[in-house]
């Protein structure tokens, strides 16, 4: 018997759940590819260690940007490859997968994922919109009459939801997300102190020591690459504080999106976010004051998920569990 798998197809990696099993793959979503043959050479985690560091021929690709895909065959391959690797095809059986997408993706880009979903060896595909399947795996009732609201910043889109009765009440997708925020890092570095760095170490910096929000914490980084006037490598002294200057305009435009959201929010579900507060999921949950920053701007308490960067793998699997009650 082949087995269902739930994907969170991400814009920075991909996440496997399988019914039974839980999560057992969460890979960077990257691929690398000789040009000259076209033959893709790595996959996942192998292939992230080589963004930034391949020569001529071979290129690290990233098949999703801002949650859609860029590059549908690479992407297949991708989707393949990992499939593969779990072995949850049957002898003639193929499992059924749920996938998740951004909340305001169009019906063509809806298609293509579904077709990849397909050629990569899926039975029955179906679609979930990404912050109520997030919710649901942060542990919110989502089922029940009253309001919910999820922030869902991944790496290439943030998310934002009011859920009730198990739906999407209100919702806002804005494609700025972890990957803006190491373009705002890399361009402050280069701005401020004449160095350029790669998407890396801009990661680095942001995953290290980067605040979102001033409350007390500051700490430094040496921070490595190439100086724009030498061309020789350099090495520079970053502050938590510096990454906060050069984060805090796309962090606010997320903050817009919110305040957007909770503006077209019937008042009843209003009154029960007051109650409730509002969950903050993905990879960018993580980031050091993001919760104070949102709870400042949108005046209502802001936790995060328990296990932020799984949230939405791990409701595919609750979500898989009542697709069979839904048949």
């Amino acid at each position: 018997m082949a087995r269902d798998i739930g994907i969170d197809l991400g814009t920075a990696n991909v996440l496997v759940h399988v019914k039974g099993k839980g999560i057992v793959l969460n890979e960077p979503a990257v691929v690398a590819l000789d040009t000259k043959t076209n033959e893709v050479l790595a996959v996942g985690e192998e292939a992230y260690l080589m963004v930034g560091r391949t020569p001529g021929n071979i290129t690290a690709i990233r098949p999703l940007q801002g949650g859609v895909i860029a590059d549908f065959d690479i992407t297949e391959a991708m989707l393949t490859h990992f499939i593969d690797k779990l072995n949850v095809k049957g002898f003639l059986t193929k499992p059924n997968i749920l996938i998740c997408c951004p909340t305001n993706i169009t019906a063509i880009e809806q298609k293509a994922i579904i077709e990849v979903a397909e050629k990569s060896g899926g039975k029955n595909v179906y679609l979930e919109e990404e912050p109520k399947v997030a919710a649901i795996g942060a542990g919110m009732d989502i089922f029940q009459p009253s309001g919910n609201m999820v922030i869902d910043i991944g790496g290439g889109t943030s998310d934002i939801a009011v859920l009730s009765m198990g739906g999407i009440v209100t919702s806002r997708s804005i494609k700025v997300a972890g990957d803006t925020l190491d373009d705002d890092i890399k361009e402050y570095v280069k701005k401020k102190h004449g160095l350029l760095i790669g998407e890396r170490t801009a990661e680095q910096i942001k995953k290290e020591i980067g605040v979102m929000f001033n409350h007390g914490r500051d700490e430094e980084m040496d921070v490595r690459g190439r100086d724009m006037v030498s061309g020789l490598p350099r090495t520079i002294t970053i502050t938590s504080l510096e990454v906060m200057e050069a984060t805090n305009e796309s962090l606010q435009a997320v903050v817009e999106q919110a305040k957007a959201v909770l503006e077209q929010t019937p008042p009843e579900l209003s009154a029960d976010i007051i109650d409730r507060g509002v969950i903050l999921t993905g990879g960018g949950a993580m980031l050091d004051g993001i919760d104070l920053l949102f709870a400042e701007e949108l005046k209502v308490p802001v936790f995060v998920a328990e296990e932020p960067l799984d949230s939405v793998a791990l409701g595919t699997g609750i979500l898989l569990e009542n697709l069979k009650k839904r048949r």
